[in-house]
């Protein structure tokens, strides 16, 4: 979401981090798989320059974004919590990972919040145009 407004830069490192997402728990489910392939469909630009394969240093991805202007920062974190709860499977590894990107970018917790209840608000909508559509 929004990673249109990402420079081409960033959106590689995004998806460095996107990809860390996904494998921190281990293999990557078929919903993190379908959330990953529509973030990368959103980024079609940087096709041919990136080789879906984790950084050797995630924490200098991590913080090639602590400087980024505050947009960037919470476009990046607001689709890492779409990753993290595509599956609704909470997951200690992803969280604690998301607390380090939340510090890092220093996004304080109602800014946090905010970002979250977007992912909520979305995931509603599409339950209830699904509904919609099968009645």
């Amino acid at each position: 979401m929004f990673l249109s407004y990402l420079s081409k830069k960033e959106k590689l490192k995004f998806l460095d981090l996107a990809i860390y997402m996904v494998d921190i728990d281990g293999e990557p489910t078929i919903f993190e798989k379908r959330i990953l392939n529509k973030m990368f469909a959103e980024v079609t630009d940087v096709k041919e320059e990136y080789s879906f394969t984790r950084t050797a240093s995630i924490d200098e991805t991590i913080e090639f974004f602590k400087d980024a202007n505050p947009v960037v920062r919470n476009i990046v974190y607001l689709n890492l919590v779409t990753i993290s709860m595509e599956d609704d499977l909470y997951n200690t590894s992803e969280m604690l990972f998301l607390e380090k990107i939340q510090k890092t970018f220093k996004i304080n917790d109602e800014k946090r919040r905010d970002l979250i209840k977007i992912v909520y608000d979305e995931r509603d909508l599409r339950e209830k145009a699904a509904r919609v559509i099968k009645s």
